[in-house]
């Protein structure tokens, strides 16, 4: 009985380890999810996380997000683990079709094994599996041919895994192997070229994407956020704000919300310093940065008690004042807790690209963080609401904003507010299958030929 007793009591304690293991591989799996952002673009407003239909702007079209619960009607539940690190670094399906790479499998790749696996032991057992299938992404040809992506691949698609260099820190391998990987910093921050393969002679140096543009982040201290301290980017990564300098908005202040402030402060102690050795050697290396353009200037005087004139400085005057000037402060001075930003030093309104402050005054800025909730209203809404302003307003405030408080050689158009409103520029490639679908398909086969010969001969 004894006996009995001891091998009932190793059972026990072997299961009850066994167990541990089980959950520790699920919250180091959620961590890495989290760090990867899947809940931003995989769940639609008001959605089940994870379980899909979120539709996705981009340059060649609007991508709907897949369910990725482990449902195994609707999502990724018949996935084996082999299935599902194809779909996570390959961008291929289990069906065998390819993602578009709207998924950045290309920076998933970066992913280890050992990772790979926790990050399919948390979808497996870890997310709660929703039965709802997700409308199909529709582009339109050529660029709805999946299979060309074989090609797309071949190209520039990296081998899975990731070398340390041994020459580096710990903590600056671990900011490199996030940068490059879970964070996939550079899918949004490095500019794109024709085939919409991310320029890696030019990484990290700003980039549109849709209607906001993700800016310089190299380590250049006018371009990019070179005057930053490691501590200044471990608290904007945090909270979504540096006092006097930026705010996170659009995807950003998602990638605040739901993953950079859930890391550890480690992590993200990792990535700064691993930023803070970035360089953008093609941009100057003096100058005034985007940090430090603007002062405080107010033109209430000029109108107030005065009938309307059709001046267009004292006409964005008037937008500002009945629109921005209760939160930002009649001068553009934001309040003193800067939990209103100024306008001035304010990185928004100081870049040679207009489109995040077009952005943020068409469609607001939400952040959720520890600070608290930070919102300011759109005033794109729809027509007849009571903050809808239409293109040549905005158009006109953005430029007033710009003169007075930014960069002043930075001009906006009626137009350039119609773009940002629809979603941002478009691919050249979708402007091609319009023009027409033949010769679009027949420019796009040639330019890939051509890719490939000229990548075979520098070999």
């Amino acid at each position: 009985m004894r006996k009995l007793k001891q091998i009932a009591l190793s059972l026990a304690l072997v299961s009850g380890a066994a167990q541990a293991a089980d959950d520790a591989l699920i919250k180091k799996g959620e961590y890495l999810a989290t760090a990867s952002d899947c809940i931003a673009c995989h769940t639609a407003e008001h959605g089940q996380p994870f379980a899909g239909g979120n539709a996705i702007a981009s340059p060649v079209g609007t991508i709907i997000a897949t369910n990725i619960t482990p449902s195994a009607s609707a999502g990724i539940g018949r996935y084996t683990e082999q299935q599902f690190s194809a779909a996570l670094r390959q961008g291929v399906r289990a069906d065998g079709a390819r993602l578009y790479p709207a998924m950045p499998y290309t920076a998933y790749a970066t992913f280890t094994d050992e990772d790979v696996h926790a990050l399919y032991a948390y979808f497996m057992a870890g997310v709660k599996p929703v039965d709802k299938a997700t409308p199909q992404t529709r582009l339109p040809f050529p660029l709805n041919l999946r299979m060309s992506m074989m090609v797309w691949n071949a190209l520039f698609l990296n081998a899975p895994g990731y070398t340390p260099d041994p020459a580096q820190s710990a903590g600056w391998n671990r900011g490199r192997y996030l940068v490059d990987g879970a964070t996939h910093c550079s899918t949004c921050h490095t500019p794109r070229g024709f085939l919409m393969q991310e320029k890696q002679d030019a990484a990290f140096t700003g980039a549109q994407v849709g209607p906001w543009y993700a800016p310089n982040i190299t380590a250049n201290r006018v371009s990019g956020i070179g005057e930053w301290s490691k501590q200044d980017l471990i608290t904007y990564l945090k909270t979504g704000r540096l006092a006097g300098k930026a705010q996170a908005a659009g995807s950003m202040a998602e990638a605040v919300t739901h993953s950079f402030q859930h890391l550890s402060e480690a992590d993200r102690a990792a990535i700064a310093e691993y930023m803070g050795s970035v360089e953008d050697r093609q941009a100057p290396a003096s100058g005034t940065s985007r940090f430090g353009q603007g002062s405080a200037f107010s033109q209430v005087s000029a109108f107030r008690g005065e009938p309307r004139s059709s001046s267009a400085g004292e006409e964005g005057a008037r937008l500002f004042s009945g629109n921005c000037a209760s939160c930002h402060g009649s001068s553009g001075q934001g309040t003193q807790d800067a939990f209103y930003p100024s306008l001035f030093h304010n990185s928004g309104t100081a870049e040679n690209n207009a489109s995040n402050l077009i952005a943020a005054i068409l469609f607001g800025v939400q952040r959720h963080t520890e600070e608290g909730d930070v919102y300011m209203p759109p005033f794109g809404a729809q027509p007849n609401a009571l903050n809808h302003l239409d293109d040549q307003q905005i158009a006109t405030l953005s430029g007033w904003i710009l003169q007075h408080y930014g960069n002043a050689d930075v001009n906006v158009s009626p137009a350039q507010v119609a773009e940002i409103r629809r979603g941002g520029p478009a691919s050249p490639l979708v402007m091609l299958a319009q023009a027409g679908v033949g010769a679009g398909a027949l420019v796009v086969i040639a330019l890939l030929i051509a890719w490939l010969i000229r990548r075979k001969r520098r070999r």
